[in-house]
């Protein structure tokens, strides 16, 4: 992988780190500030499910978040794009599709089969 597609790659994992970032900041702050007073226990309930709903999809965000942490830091190290599992190079279309991949296409279909199994 040569530089220009690097820092491709870089730019587009701050740019998703920074929109997860901010849309976590409004989650919270939309969380704090709400004070209103449900008389109708099914409006309350509603209300619950949907920050429930809402606190899951952060939370996948926030693993998100680490992944991509994880991937600027290896292309800082300079072990981006290489498959943890057998070593060889990740695919640049696997990549560009999934920057914050750890494992090439065929360590990643195999440990999925292996989840099937067991």
């Amino acid at each position: 992988m040569d530089h220009t597609q690097l820092e491709e790659i870089k730019k587009t994992l701050h740019e998703q780190l920074d929109t997860l970032l901010r849309d976590a900041g409004r989650t919270v702050t939309e969380m704090t500030d709400e004070k209103t007073n449900f008389p109708d226990p099914t409006d309350r309930a509603s209300l619950e499910s949907d920050r429930n709903f809402e606190l899951r999809i952060r939370d996948r965000e926030r693993k998100l978040i680490l992944k991509i942490r994880e991937a600027l830091e290896r292309i800082e190290t300079g072990e981006f794009g290489v498959c943890e599992s057998c070593g060889e190079d990740i695919s640049q279309a696997r990549l560009k599709a999934r920057p914050v991949t750890t494992l090439c296409i065929d360590c990643k279909t195999e440990q999925e089969r292996q989840e099937k199994i067991g």
